[in-house]
C-alpha cells in the first residue's frame, strides 16, 4: 500500500479525531468532543477511504491513550518481578488491552464499509445499521473479560444528564445517541460535499441536531426527578481509605501502617456513632478467620477493636475456596461474626488469574503476591446484613454494567464499592470513579466508595459526588446515604435497546434488499 499525501493527511485526521475521542474521559472531560469525534471515522467509510485502516488508526488512538493507565503496573518489584521484566510486562499489556479494543473498530468498519458497497441501501439505513451494529458489538464485547471503554464512558464524569439515558437500557442508549449524531453530522458533510448545496444537507445536520438535544432533554427529566428519600432507609456509613501502598503492604511497614490506620480508622468512625464501615479491597492482604486471633496481626487488632466498639463492619479481605483462594468482602458483626461473604465475579486477566492456565499457569507466580491462584465468585450472590441486601463491587467490576443490574433485580438497596487502585496510573482511580457514577444512576442507588489511595467517595443515586477523597492519604469519612428500592426500566428489563436495535436494522435490510 502505497502512501500518499492525500492518504497521510487522511490518516492523520483520523488519528486526531480518536485522540478527540480519548479527551471526553476522565480525567480531561471534554465530554462535548464525543459528539463529533466519530465524523471522521463514517467519512472514511461513506467515502470509502480505506475505513478499515480508519478504524485500526482510530481505535489505537482511542483506546490506547484512554487505557494508558495500565502501564502504571510498572514496576513491580513488589512483587518479585525484575525490573526489565516488569516493564516488558506492563507495555505488553497495555497493547494487548488496546488491541482488543481496536479489533472491534476492525469489525465495525469492515461490515459497515461492505454495506455501503450496495446500491440498494440508502443513506438512513445505513446509519441505522451502523448504530446497532456498534451496540451490538458493545454488548458482546462487554461479556469478555476485557471491558473498559465503552461510548457511554465518555459522558459519564461531567455529563451527568445525558448519562441518565443509562437508566432506560444500560450504556446502549447513550452510546446509540452518540454513534447515531456523529453519523447524521458525516452524511450531512458528505452530501453538502457532493451536492455543493447546503439544502441536500440540511436534513441530515437537522437530524443530528434533534437527536442531540432530544436525548438531553430526556435524560434531563430523568436527572430532575426528585429523589424522595425515606428517612427510614437512612444509613449512616463510615469509610475507611487506609492508604497502604502495594509496594509496602505485604512488608512489616505495610503490616504496621495497616494495623493503625485500619483500627484507628475503625474506632474513630465507631465513636463516631456510625452504622456500619466499609473498608478497601483487600484491606487486610491475608485470610481473616486465621488472622484475627492473632494479636500482633492488623487483623487482630481489628478484631478486638470491633469486639471493643461493637459496630458492624464490611471488611476487604482474602477467602479460601476450593481449588484457590477468593477476593472478598465480608460483613462482620459487632460481635466479630463472620455473618455473609462477597466473592468477587469479574476477575482482573493477568493480574487475579491467567486465561488459559493449563498453558500459561507457571506464570502467574510471578504476578501474584499470594503465589495462588483466585477463584472467580457465582453471579448469583446475595450480599445480605441487617442492613439489607448491598450490590457489591470489588474494582474492576465497576466496569460492568449487568453486574450490578443482576443484583439491583435480587434486591440490593445500594452499592458497595470496594477498590485497590494503588498499582496503576493515578488517571486510572478517576476514571474508575467515573465508572461507579455510570453504574449509580443506571440501579438508581447510592454508591460508598472505599479504595486504597483513593478516589473514595459518596455518590448519590443521579450521580453526583457528595464527598471525595484526597488520592494517596489516609481518610475516613462519615456521612448518611439512603438505601433505595425502585426498579429502572434498566434494572427491570436489562438491556432491552440492543435486541430493538438489531432486529430493527435486519428488518431494514431484508426490506431494502428485497424491494429494491
Amino acid at each position: 500500500m502505497t502512501f500518499t499525501r492525500s492518504r497521510l493527511s487522511h490518516l492523520a485526521i483520523i488519528f486526531a479525531s480518536g485522540i478527540g475521542m480519548a479527551l471526553t474521559t476522565a480525567p480531561v472531560n471534554w465530554w462535548w468532543l464525543a459528539w463529533i469525534a466519530i465524523v471522521p471515522l463514517w467519512l472514511a467509510i461513506l467515502r470509502d477511504r480505506q475505513p478499515i485502516l480508519s478504524g485500526i488508526v482510530w481505535g489505537i488512538a482511542y483506546h490506547g491513550i484512554v487505557l494508558s493507565w495500565i502501564t502504571g503496573l510498572h514496576p513491580m518489584t513488589w512483587m518479585g518481578v525484575p525490573w526489565l521484566a516488569s516493564l516488558v510486562t506492563a507495555i505488553v499489556c497495555w497493547i494487548l488491552i488496546s488491541l482488543w479494543g481496536v479489533a472491534f473498530l476492525i469489525v465495525w468498519t469492515w461490515i459497515q464499509s461492505k454495506l455501503h458497497g450496495f446500491d440498494r441501501l440508502n443513506d438512513g439505513t445505513i446509519v441505522f445499521v451502523g448504530v446497532a451494529l456498534w451496540c451490538v458489538l458493545e454488548a458482546l464485547w462487554s461479556r469478555s473479560p476485557l471491558w473498559w471503554t465503552s461510548l457511554a464512558f465518555t459522558q459519564a464524569s461531567q455529563n451527568l444528564i445525558v448519562t441518565h439515558l443509562g437508566q432506560l437500557s444500560g450504556t446502549t442508549a447513550v452510546t446509540a445517541a452518540i454513534v447515531a449524531v456523529n453519523g447524521c453530522v458525516a452524511l450531512g458533510i458528505t452530501k453538502w460535499q457532493q451536492r455543493r448545496s447546503p439544502g441536500f444537507a440540511s436534513p441530515y445536520f437537522i437530524t443530528a441536531i434533534v437527536l442531540f438535544f432530544c436525548s438531553h432533554l430526556l435524560g434531563f427529566w430523568l436527572f430532575s426527578r426528585p429523589l424522595n428519600n425515606n428517612p427510614n432507609m437512612a444509613l449512616t456509613v463510615g469509610i475507611i481509605q487506609g492508604n497502604v501502598p502495594n509496594e509496602i503492604k505485604l512488608s512489616d511497614v505495610g503490616y504496621r501502617r495497616a494495623l493503625e490506620n485500619y483500627t484507628t480508622g475503625y474506632r474513630s468512625l465507631a465513636n463516631a456513632g456510625v452504622d456500619v464501615i466499609l473498608t478497601p479491597e483487600t484491606a487486610l492482604p491475608f485470610y481473616w478467620e486465621e488472622s484475627k486471633t492473632r494479636s500482633n496481626s492488623p487483623a487482630g487488632h481489628l478484631y478486638q477493636a470491633i469486639l471493643d466498639e461493637g459496630a458492624p463492619i464490611w471488611l476487604g479481605t482474602f477467602g479460601k475456596k476450593e481449588g484457590g483462594y477468593t477476593n472478598s468482602l465480608l460483613y462482620i458483626d459487632g460481635n466479630g461474626k463472620t455473618i455473609a461473604r462477597y466473592n468477587k465475579v469479574k476477575l482482573v486477566p493477568l493480574g487475579e488469574y491467567i486465561p488459559l492456565d493449563n498453558i500459561l499457569g507457571n506464570i502467574i507466580d510471578r504476578l501474584s503476591p499470594l503465589n495462588a491462584r483466585l477463584i472467580p465468585g457465582s453471579p448469583a450472590q446475595t450480599f445480605d446484613s441487617p442492613f439489607g441486601t448491598a450490590i457489591a463491587s470489588i474494582c474492576y467490576e465497576s466496569a460492568f454494567s449487568y453486574h450490578f443490574k443482576r443484583q439491583a433485580q435480587r434486591g440490593g438497596e445500594l452499592i458497595l464499592s470496594a477498590s485497590n487502585d494503588d498499582h496503576y496510573a493515578q488517571r486510572m482511580p478517576v476514571q474508575h470513579h467515573a465508572q461507579d457514577i455510570m453504574r449509580a444512576i443506571e440501579v438508581d442507588r447510592a454508591s460508598i466508595r472505599a479504595t486504597n489511595t483513593g478516589y473514595s467517595a459518596i455518590v448519590d443515586p443521579h450521580g453526583r459526588t457528595l464527598w471525595k477523597s484526597a488520592i494517596d492519604t489516609y481518610e475516613t469519612h462519615a456521612a448518611t446515604i439512603y438505601r433505595r428500592q425502585t426498579r429502572t426500566l434498566y434494572v427491570r428489563w436489562g438491556d432491552w435497546l440492543t435486541p430493538v436495535l438489531a432486529i430493527g436494522a435486519i428488518v431494514g435490510l431484508t426490506v431494502a434488499f428485497w424491494y429494491n
